[in-house]
Parts: C-alpha cells; sequence; structure tokens
C-alpha cells in the first residue's frame, strides 16, 4: 500500500513539475497583449519581458546543480515551490514594468530548479522498469501545461487586467505540488547514506531484483568534483559529451523555430484567421500530448536509444520536405514589431498585415524543458502570439475579409509569423491554387515533425540525462547540460530572422534536416541503451566501457 501511495505521489510530483513549467512558458504570449496597451510597453520592453524568463533559468542551471547536489532533491523542490510562489504574488500584484521582469526571472529560475530536480528525484525514486514512464511524465505534464495556458489566454483575453489572473493561477498547482512533495520519503542529503537506505528497503519502489543486486554487490558512493566531468575517470567525459550532445542537437533540429512557423503554414493551407491561429496552437499542441502519452507508454518497453533514433530519421525528413516545399512555393518573412503595437492598432489592421507583438527574437525560446520545453521545451510559442493576435483583431472589430484562400501564398508571407494577413483587396486572379498540394504536404510535415519530437528528444533527453551520471555529481551534471540548454535556446531563437536573411528559409530548414541527420549518427555511435536498468548498473555499464 504505501509503494502504491509513493508511486502515485511521484507521479503526481512529476506531472505538476511539467505542467507549471509548460504553463509558465506559455502564458506570458496571451498576457503580453494586455500588458503591452497596459504599461505602453515597446519592442524592446516586450523582449525584455519574454527573455526575463530564460535569464532566470539559465542563472538557475549554473547553480540549481548544488542546491541539489548538497541539499537533496526533495529540498530543492520544496524551495523552488516556495520561489515560485513569490514569483508568482509578484507579478500577480505587479504595477511597474520593472517589478514585472523581476517577477518573471524569480518565475524562470525557480521552473528550472524544479525541471532539473523532478527529472533527478523521480529517476532515482522509483523501480528501473518504471523510470522511463514516470521520468516522460514531466514532458507530458509541460505539454498539458501549455495547452491549458492557450486555454487560460483565451478566457482571460476580454477581461480587464486579466493577465493578473493569468500569472495568479499558477499559485494552485505550485501549492498542490509543495504537498504531495511533503508525503514522500526524503532523499537523504548525505550521498553516502543514499545507497543504504536502498538496501534496507527504505525507499519502497525499487524492485526486488534492484535491491538483491544491491545487496549481492555494494555499491559504494563516490564523491566527484565538478571538474571530474571533463576528466576520464569512470568515464565521465564520455557521460558529458552523450549528455551535451543529446541537448545541443534537440534545440539544434530546429525546435523552437519550426513551431513558430506554425500559423503561417496553416494559413497557407487555406484555413481563416481565426480559425488557423487557434488549430495551430491548440491542434500542435493536442498533437504534442498525444505523442508524448505515446513516448510514456513505450520508454521502457522499446528503449529510450530506439526513440531517440526514430524520432531524429523522422525529423530530419519532415524539415528537409518543409525546406523544400517552401522552395518551389517560397514564403516571405517580414520583421516589424510595432504595428501591432501602436494605440491605432486597430486603424492599422486594414493598413498592414498585422505584425506580432513582439518579433520572433524574443519569443520562440521554449526550452526543456523546455523542453523537457523543456524544451521543451515546449510546443509553438508564436502559436499563443497568434491566438493573442486574434484577439486583438476581434476587439478592434476588424472583419478580416475571407481574401486569404485567394492571396498568393509569397503574399501570405508578408504577414510576419503567426499572424493574420492583410486584409486588403482580394487577388482573384493569384495563382494560389497550384501550390495546394504542396502546403498540405508542409503542414503535414509539420505535424509529423512536432509529434516525432514529443516521442525522441521531447522526453528521451530529460530521461537519459537523469540515467547517466553516478549519484554524487548528478545534480551538476544535469544542470551543466541544461544551462547549455537554455543557452543553445536564446542563441537559436535570437539568430534566427538573421540567419534567414542571410541564407533564405528553405535552406534554413534543410540546414535543420542535415542537423537531424548528424543527430541519428550521434546516436548511433554513443547513446547507450538504458531501459530495465537500475541506476547502479547503468553507473557501472559507464564506468567499465571505453
Amino acid at each position: 500500500g504505501r509503494a502504491l501511495l509513493v508511486l502515485l505521489l511521484s507521479a503526481t510530483v512529476s506531472l505538476l513539475g511539467g505542467l507549471i513549467f509548460g504553463y509558465e512558458l506559455g502564458i506570458i504570449s496571451g498576457a503580453l497583449l494586455q500588458l503591452q496597451t497596459d504599461f505602453q510597453l515597446s519592442c524592446f520592453e516586450q523582449e525584455v519581458l519574454v527573455s526575463a524568463v530564460l535569464i532566470g533559468a539559465l542563472l538557475a542551471s549554473l547553480a540549481g546543480g548544488i542546491l541539489i547536489d548538497r541539499h537533496g532533491r526533495r529540498r530543492a523542490i520544496l524551495v523552488s515551490n516556495l520561489v515560485l510562489l513569490v514569483g508568482s504574488l509578484i507579478l500577480t500584484l505587479a504595477r511597474s514594468f520593472t517589478v514585472l521582469v523581476i517577477g518573471r526571472m524569480t518565475v524562470g529560475f525557480a521552473i528550472s530548479v524544479s525541471s532539473m530536480a523532478c527529472c533527478i528525484y523521480v529517476s532515482e525514486m522509483v523501480a528501473a522498469h518504471q523510470r522511463g514512464l514516470l521520468v516522460s511524465l514531466y514532458e507530458a505534464g509541460i505539454t498539458v501545461g501549455i495547452l491549458l495556458s492557450y486555454a487560460l489566454n483565451y478566457i482571460f483575453a476580454d477581461v480587464d487586467e486579466g493577465w493578473r489572473y493569468m500569472f495568479g493561477l499558477a499559485i494552485a498547482p505550485t501549492a498542490m505540488q509543495f504537498l504531495s512533495i511533503l508525503f514522500l520519503p526524503v532523499n537523504p542529503v548525505k550521498l553516502s547514506s543514499w545507497d543504504s537506505d536502498c538496501q534496507k528497503g527504505l525507499i519502497p519502489l525499487q524492485g526486488t531484483e534492484d535491491r538483491a543486486a544491491a545487496k549481492r554487490e555494494p555499491y559504494h558512493e563516490k564523491h566527484y568534483s565538478f571538474l571530474d566531468l571533463f576528466r576520464t575517470r569512470d568515464n565521465m567525459r564520455r557521460r558529458t559529451l552523450v549528455g551535451l550532445g543529446l541537448v545541443l542537437f534537440q534545440q539544434f533540429t530546429g525546435q523552437p523555430n519550426v513551431l513558430g512557423y506554425a500559423s503561417k503554414i496553416f494559413h497557407s493551407v487555406g484555413f481563416q484567421s481565426n480559425s488557423s491561429a487557434i488549430l495551430a496552437s491548440v491542434g500542435l499542441g493536442a498533437i504534442k500530448v498525444v505523442a508524448t502519452l505515446v513516448a510514456m507508454a513505450l520508454a521502457d518497453k522499446a528503449g529510450r536509444r530506439v526513440l531517440l533514433m526514430a524520432g531524429c530519421v523522422v525529423m530530419a525528413t519532415s524539415v528537409t520536405t518543409i525546406g523544400l516545399t517552401s522552395h518551389m512555393a517560397p514564403l516571405a518573412m517580414a520583421r516589424d514589431c510595432t504595428a501591432a503595437a501602436g494605440p491605432n492598432a486597430s486603424h492599422s489592421l486594414t493598413l498592414h498585415p498585422l505584425t506580432p507583438v513582439f518579433p520572433q527574437a524574443a519569443v520562440s525560446p521554449v526550452p526543456p524543458a523546455s523542453g523537457a520545453g523543456k524544451s521543451q521545451a515546449g510546443p509553438g510559442f508564436a502559436a499563443t502570439r497568434s491566438l493573442a493576435e486574434v484577439f486583438a483583431s476581434t476587439q478592434s472589430k476588424e472583419v478580416v475579409p475571407n481574401s486569404s484562400l485567394t492571396q498568393k501564398r509569397d503574399l501570405v508571407g508578408q504577414a510576419t509569423k503567426g499572424t493574420l494577413e492583410s486584409t486588403g483587396p482580394p487577388l482573384s486572379a493569384a495563382p494560389w491554387a497550384q501550390h495546394t498540394v504542396l502546403n498540405w504536404i508542409t503542414l503535414l510535415s509539420m505535424m509529423a515533425f512536432v509529434s516525432a519530437f514529443s516521442i525522441g528528444f521531447g522526453p528521451m533527453t530529460w530521461l537519459v540525462l537523469s540515467e547517466i551520471y553516478p549519484a554524487g555529481i548528478r545534480g551538476r551534471a544535469f544542470a551543466f547540460c541544461n544551462s547549455f540548454n537554455w543557452a543553445a535556446n536564446l542563441l537559436i531563437s535570437l539568430s534566427f530572422l538573421d540567419l534567414i536573411d542571410a541564407i533564405g528559409f528553405s535552406w534554413m530548414f534543410l540546414l535543420y534536416g542535415l542537423m537531424g541527420v548528424m543527430a541519428v549518427i550521434f546516436i548511433y555511435l554513443f547513446v547507450p541503451e538504458t531501459k530495465g536498468q537500475s541506476l547502479e548498473e547503468i553507473d557501472q555499464q559507464f564506468s567499465r566501457k571505453r
């Protein structure tokens, strides 16, 4: 009975951790539209507000590892919950731009520490044959959290100062997670006693075989310094290579940016502006949730390595397809963030395409998270933004004529990603229809990409990271890799538009395809299969293997 209770509580902690992470990433896009008018934010201020979470998260991944290793996983989660409560209160009561930025940084710090501690804590708590399922539950939480934030953006869009509710509602899952973890057994602070607890069977979820193995071969906890990550001792250098490779390929296969194109691709297939925005965000969000559930079911059966490689192959194929189709039917790019920001946004709608509230640069940093958000970091940031734009258009009571079907695809392109097209006169003679097949191929490739990411890189990266390091340095090693994840995410998102200016949209996607192929080769050569092994066995396997 107690074992079952702990199992359920571990699952709850993992799910809620992910849910909070996804929610905080997704909620800003809807909140920003209101904040922009309430605080008269400039383009730069909007970028700062969106990037504040990333900066907080980056700081946390530099400092959080020490907290997790020194003070234990459970305490780190409790602390992150308290910090998150403080951050949410700051945001809810904010009266100035500076306070908002401080609140978002606090929240970023908290979700980053929580994301690392949750994955490690759960992977150490459960038996080997359930580990894949329960750690992947974190990624499932992220996808649900992002969907939830879309829904709440929609509900509070027309409420006066609705952003206060959006930020404030994060308090509920945080409090629930805090309470759940109070009932879970302590992961002892002193790492040397960690193993003896396993042997005495105090951590009830370790399977009987695991316990027998632990008794047969006493596992001696070793102490590591941070620099050991780069030395040959116990093959640590190879483990670091595996961790960094996974994290960087997760970002460099273009996940944050492919999602930024979601609603533009939906437009080109001929969905109308309102529905396209909602479909792009909710539709892709739902696909991500389903794919992550598939990954959870398969993680302990098919294994991590198989899912990673299969996911990469599909991702490489689908971005290459998007690259080729957009080469044949180009999507133009524009960069502008002021059109919608002015007080006369309602008039400018008829003159310009409604351009995004803030440039892509600041937007798509969606980590691991997230993800696991982490990395996700997470499903289309720009998609939520497009939802936000729908609200802008409905609030300004502009009727968007049914012109998108008849406009050429490159005209669609003039509206920046995730935006409504110009409400100018329809070009009835436009040869839009000739690209219909290509547009549908692009759309299907997009969906394939999103589901492949959610089956492979999304959950598996964090699962493998929480398994391959010895307990004594697990927190710091995880945090070290995580900091590269956030940094790569920022880099990719900030350089995206410049790269498109330099090499063009289709080449950009073909480059992502090439990265996907390299990722497959990397996983094949370096990433070992860890399913069904206890953490001690994985450690010994790494220590022996040169």
